[in-house]
């Protein structure tokens, strides 16, 4: 041989002839088969019936792909090699072939498999959280004829306002620990909880003048304090079952007087056993294994849950001085509340799945805090009527406190603190200075801050980066 030989596809060895095993139908690739000789005429194209069988055989990979080199890339895996691809398909070289059945296989992009929702709620443990919140009541109603409450409940409102807001700080701060892990939650807890309960007292002793009224504020404190570390180590079997006791004095109040030593025992007895179960679950949190512990978190970063949870128990402190059967309402459905909060993030994470364009999923975002409030607002409204409480009034406080925690549930703490604080301020104002139109003014403070929350949540919320 004189001169170079052409190495590239189309050179002058096309024009040879090739040996070929004669056969009835081409032989289907496959990787065993590479050795095998073949007489092929020249200049003949690809093999149409190989590449069409090739193609059926990988419709279901190659349909998904989106360009050429992801089927090149497939036929890599799936170990044809060059002989194969020349001999038996009959193309040049891997792209090639890859191009081809890129174009014989129409587009098909399957739904992903249907992915369990991340966000299920619990829905016996929302529920008995409602309960939870309200049974507490129940202990004012057995010491009632103890004590004058005109002249004592300063004391407790002041008393119960700040344990309030100290426990939705210390429940941020606990939850934040607790990416930490469940040990370093529990310290926070052990520590923040009894001092908040001294706080909450220290605050109303003024108030209550001395005497038995403070030791009745300091166990209102404990208990609040004591139940917040109970819900947070999601313990709420364990807080109702200290607070049997309650239940059962008042489930028998209409056929039995218990007298003093009951009206008085029985509460005293609840607070004990709350204690005690606090007591044992901090006990266990604490004996998990020390992880390496992280940076603590600011304690700046907890201000606007306390703020929140300050305007919060003013807003409700106002409806109860007219309707106070209507914030026991009100308090119940903060189960229903939790649920409904599950339920946003859930629906909006199937939101992502089903738009596909940034305004088409905002126009979801509304219509699943619309079906949100929807769903929550409206078993409220015949209860309105029988707390006597006018319906716009119960339905716009509720949907106030509602879509402040929605913001918070997603880490938005600062707007939420801030409209609810103008609302209990303005609303608290008007009321303590006897201005009209004097306590109807928590309708429209409410109805505002409404209007404000909703913007925000559709402002932060209908974007699908908070959902990811």
């Amino acid at each position: 041989m004189s001169g170079p030989m052409a190495l590239e596809p189309g050179g002058t060895e096309q024009d040879t002839l090739a040996l070929r095993l004669a056969g009835t139908r081409p032989i289907r690739p496959r990787r065993s088969d590479d050795s095998t000789l073949a007489l092929r005429l020249p200049q003949h194209g690809p093999h149409d019936d190989e590449v069409n069988r090739l193609a059926a055989d990988l419709a279901d990979r190659i349909g998904p792909s989106v360009h050429p080199y992801e089927v090149a890339a497939l036929l890599e895996a799936e170990g044809l090699s060059a002989d194969v691809i020349k001999h038996r398909c009959g193309h040049p070289n891997l792209f090639s072939l890859a191009s081809a059945l890129y174009e014989r296989v129409p587009r098909t992009f399957p739904e992903p498999a249907q992915s369990p929702d991340p966000w299920r709620p619990d829905h016996v443990r929302c529920l008995l959280r409602g309960v939870l919140f309200a049974l507490p009541g129940l202990a004012y109603l057995l010491a009632a004829p103890l004590w004058h409450a005109k002249d004592h409940a300063p004391a407790l409102i002041v008393a119960g306002i700040v344990s309030w807001a100290w426990g939705q700080a210390l429940g941020h701060r606990a939850h934040l620990r607790m990416a930490t892990g469940r040990r370093e939650a529990g310290r926070t807890l052990l520590t923040g909880a009894p001092l908040g309960a001294v706080v909450a007292t220290a605050v109303a002793t003024p108030a209550a003048g001395g005497g038995p009224v403070t030791w009745v504020a300091l166990a209102q404190s404990s208990y609040l304090s004591a139940a917040g570390v109970l819900l947070v180590l999601a313990r709420e079997r364990w807080l109702l079952a200290a607070l049997t006791p309650l239940i059962a004095g008042a489930a028998l109040l209409p056929w039995w007087e218990p007298g003093t030593l009951a009206r008085a025992g029985l509460p005293l007895l609840a607070l004990l056993a709350t204690l005690a179960a606090t007591a044992r679950a901090l006990r266990l949190v604490l004996a998990a294994p020390a992880v390496a512990d992280g940076p603590r978190p600011r304690l700046t970063a907890s201000l606007p849950y306390a703020l929140f949870g300050l305007a919060a128990a003013v807003l409700v402190l106002l409806e109860s001085r007219r309707h106070p059967y209507a914030v026991i309402v009100l308090t119940v459905s903060m189960g229903p509340a939790e649920w409904l909060l599950y339920r946003y993030r859930g629906w909006s994470l199937a939101a992502l799945r089903t738009t596909a364009t940034p305004a088409a999923f905002l126009l979801r975002s509304a219509g699943i805090l619309g079906l949100c409030l929807l769903a929550y607002l409206l078993p409220l409204l015949p209860a309105a009527p029988l707390t006597g409480a006018g319906p716009a009034e119960l339905l716009l406080l509720a949907a106030t406190l509602w879509t402040a925690l929605l913001l918070q549930a997603f880490g938005a703490a600062w707007p939420p603190a801030v409209i609810c604080l103008l609302a209990a301020g303005g609303a608290g104002a008007v009321t303590l200075l006897r201005l009209p139109p004097g306590p109807a003014v928590l309708s429209p403070c409410c109805g505002a801050a409404v209007l404000c929350l909703s913007v925000c949540v559709l402002r932060l919320l209908g974007r699908p980066a908070p959902h990811m």
